[in-house]
Order: structure tokens, then sequence, then C-alpha cells
């Protein structure tokens, strides 16, 4: 393909290991989330042995991913300060080194301990890869590169709890569940190895110091909102649970106040307050908040509705959602033929209408099979729940991220994927929460599932509506910027 000369004086030129810096990056996500997940298969036997309350089965993906929330904007800032490239490996090392405490951990106190950690890590690896991609690809590919994001996070968070039942079960070594984090140790340390190979150095020039107040306020105000919400359940929500949702809101609102001073006094802020004046940005924040709300949300409650109330073994468990990762494929295959580029926001907003659709059907099945429910009859469902997804993801990240200024990157891919990891914990918290607290009312598994499918169909019916926000599609002019 020929360019212009105008075009060509324009355009960053191509970072030439750019193809296999994107498979650096993109196998960095698949173990981050693919830890996010394993613990929802893993978390009943986990709980046999170890010990503790229906509450752990929570903290173990919500310790995680509430870490990695609010580590993940100021994991952006780092990357923008010292590099992201030495962020990224710095990153990679320490989240080898805390999945080795989490697999040898001997209390569930010391595991959520890890889980923190590992969360904590994860969030100084993971922004540095989207910034990262908009330095290295030009603008004709750049769309190309954040569109293998969907694919990959699809399968890896339908086949986290595929893989984790199959280790649990397999029994490697002795190891039992302690494999699905054991596993993390070649596969990071050959990450970080990769990273130092592969991945461009860059860091903003203008960059300053960073904003300590800002990582104080976020950090408190997102513990404020989630410690409530998952052990309010377990002490019968007495008004100290209500109090600290009130602060949560309150530090929030104090945090955003801040970061508009801060950058007023031309200050280098945490999260550049001028990325909340782009429409496609702020839109997919929220859009994005309520579909990863549901979506992580219902994840834990069909691993714990398979294995406690049907009595499926973890690997049954994990095969039952095979169905979910096959459909999941067959959505993105059809978002690539071209959907993409032609429907923009309108195959996201399809994609969100089938998942609903998937989701009634899913709901529908355990109300009529009851307790007998096979495999074979949750599969039409979990099928067409998966084909939403993919077609949603596919062009979520590049819709969302097309405004965005280079000196903004950081800030931007750390915000994102913060409310992305956000989300998981609301839903981890929320769904999980009413899922044992309809159990604790004497509901059937069956009638607590349905319950919490139609949770996911009213989130639904929320991203869909905020989806109009967005625009109808990326155009290539924004990317290039």
């Amino acid at each position: 393909m020929s360019v212009s000369a105008t075009m060509a004086a324009n355009e960053v030129q191509p970072y030439r290991w750019r193809w296999i810096a994107l498979a650096v990056i993109l196998a960095a996500e698949a173990m981050d989330l693919l830890d996010a997940l394993v613990t929802t298969i893993a978390a009943p036997t986990i709980r046999q042995e170890l010990g503790g309350s229906a509450g752990l089965v929570q903290w173990l993906g919500a310790g995680y991913t509430l870490a990695m929330a609010v580590g993940l904007i100021t994991g952006g800032r780092l990357g923008d300060l010292y590099g992201r490239r030495r962020m990224f490996v710095a990153g990679a090392i320490g989240f080898t080194a805390t999945s080795l405490v989490c697999g040898l951990a001997m209390s569930p106190e010391m595991l959520i301990g890890g889980r923190v950690l590992q969360g904590l890590c994860g969030a100084v690896m993971i922004p540095q890869g989207l910034g990262l991609i908009k330095e290295m690809f030009p603008p004709r590919e750049i769309g190309k590169a954040f569109g293998m994001f969907g694919p990959v996070m699809t399968i890896a968070s339908v086949g986290g709890p595929i893989l984790a039942g199959g280790l649990i079960d397999a029994d490697l070594f002795g190891a039992g569940w302690r494999m699905i984090f054991l596993i993390n140790v070649p596969v990071g340390l050959a990450a970080a190895v990769a990273g130092m190979r592969f991945l461009p150095e860059h860091r903003l020039s203008d960059a300053t110091r960073l904003d300590l107040v800002g990582v104080l306020l976020v950090s408190v105000a997102g513990f404020l909102l989630i410690y409530p919400l998952i052990q309010g359940q377990e002490l019968g929500w007495p008004a100290w649970t209500y109090a600290s949702t009130a602060a949560s809101i309150v530090m929030f609102a104090v945090f955003g106040a801040y970061e508009s001073r801060r950058a007023r006094a031309g200050k280098d802020p945490l999260i550049t307050p001028g990325l909340f004046r782009k429409r496609a940005f702020t839109g997919g924040l929220v859009a994005g908040l309520a579909f990863f709300s549901g979506l992580m949300g219902v994840s834990l409650v069909f691993t714990l509705y398979t294995q406690v109330g049907l009595g499926f073994s973890p690997l049954k468990a994990g095969l039952t959602s095979l169905p979910q990762a096959l459909g999941a494929v067959a959505g993105f295959g059809l978002a690539m033929s071209g959907l993409q580029e032609r429907l923009g926001r309108g195959l996201l907003q399809i994609g969100v209408v089938v998942m609903a659709g998937g989701a009634a059907v899913l709901g529908v099945t355990v109300h009529l099979t009851g307790p007998d429910v096979s495999p074979w009859q949750l599969a039409p469902g979990l099928a067409l729940v998966g084909i939403g997804m993919g077609l949603t993801m596919a062009p979520f990240f590049d819709i969302v991220l097309a405004g965005v200024e280079p000196h903004e990157s950081g800030s931007a891919s750390g915000t994102l994927t913060a409310v992305q990891q956000l989300g998981g914990v609301l839903g981890t918290a929320m769904l999980g929460t009413l899922f044992f607290d309809l159990l604790k009312r004497q509901w059937s598994f069956g009638g607590a599932m349905e319950a919490t499918m139609a949770v996911e169909i009213g989130l639904l019916l929320v991203t869909l509506a905020l989806s109009f926000l967005l625009p109808r599609r990326a155009r290539p002019d924004q990317t290039a910027h």
C-alpha cells in the first residue's frame, strides 16, 4: 500500500519488532486475566483445604482485582516517569514472585495477602502495554493491534476456568489447586525476558513526580467501596457498611477535585483531567464499568452454581463453559471479517443484545430444568453469551482510546484498565453477595442463579444505553493522534 508524502512525513516510523512485542504484551494480558479468573473455579477446593468463610471465595478474586484497579492508574504514570519497558519487566518479575507466594500459601490470610500483592505487581505490568502499542504502531495498523486484545481477553476469560479445573483435577506433583499459581512462574519469567529483549523503551520527556496524594485518595476510596460490599453480607449489614459506601463517594469526589486543582497548578496529575472531556473515553469508561461488572460477577456465580449447586467437579465445571469460549471465538471471527470497520459502535451494540439474549436463555433453562440440568442443556445460552462477548469486546478498546493524545496514553490506558478491573471487583462483590444472601434466605441454587442472570441482563441494558455516548466508529485520524 502506498502513502502520500504528507502521510509519510507525519507518520511515526513503525517499530521493527512491533508484532513480537505485541505478542509479549498480549501474553502478559492473558496471564493477568487468567489469574483474575482461575480462583473462581478453584475457590470451593481452596476453601476445603485452607478453611475460611464464604467471604474467602469473594476475596480471592476481589483482593486481586481491587489491588489491580487502584494500582493501575499509578502503574500507567510509573511508565511515563521511569520507562514503560522497565516497568513492564519489573511488574512481570514481581508478578512471578507473588504467584509463588500464593502457590505456597498455608492459610487464607496468606493467600489473600499474596493475591493483593499479585494484583499490585500486575498493575505495574499491564498498563505499559497499551501505551507501548500507541508508540510502536503506525495509524494504519493500530486498529488491528488493538483488535487483538478482544479475542485474547475473551478466550482467556472463558478458558481460565477450564485450565484451572484441569490443573486441579490432574493434581500435578500433588500440588492440587496450588498449580494454578505455580504455573505462572515459568510463564512470568519468560514474559520478563521477552520484554527486555523485544519491547522498546519509552518515557515522557516532560513527565514529573508521581502524585502520591492522588494514589492515597483513590486507594482509600476504592477500599471504602468494596470492603463493605463483601463483608456486609456475612455481618448482617451493620450501619458502618452503609457509612463506608457513602464515604467512598465522598473520597472519589475529593480525588477528582484534587486532580483538577493539581492540573490547574501546572503539576502532573495521576489522571489527566482533560481525558474526561473526551466523549468516547468517558462514555467508554462508564459503559465498561457496567459491562465488566456483569461479566465477572456472573462468572463467579456460575462457577459456584455448577460446583456447589450441581455437584460438578472442577474440570467438569470448567468444561461446561466451553460453549461460551467457542461462541467468543465465533463472535470475534465475525467481527474481524469486516464487521468491525463497517459497523463500529453498532457492532458493540449488537453484541450486547446477543449477550443479553443468551443470559435470558440461560436463566430460562435453569428455571425449566431444575437441579437435573446437564452441560448440554446449558450450552445454547452459554454459546449466545460468548458470541455476544466477542462482538462487544472486539471494537471496545479501539473506540474508547481512539481520541487519546500520545502524552495522555499512560494515564488513559491505566484508567481504562482500572475501570475494567473495578467493574470486575464490583461485579464479584455485588453479584456474589446477592447469590450468598439468597442462599441464606433459603433460595435454591437454581433460583439464586436465575436472579443473578436477571441482574446481568439489567447491567447489559445499561451498557447498551451508555454505548450511544460513543462515536459511531473510531476514525483513523483520531487514532493517529
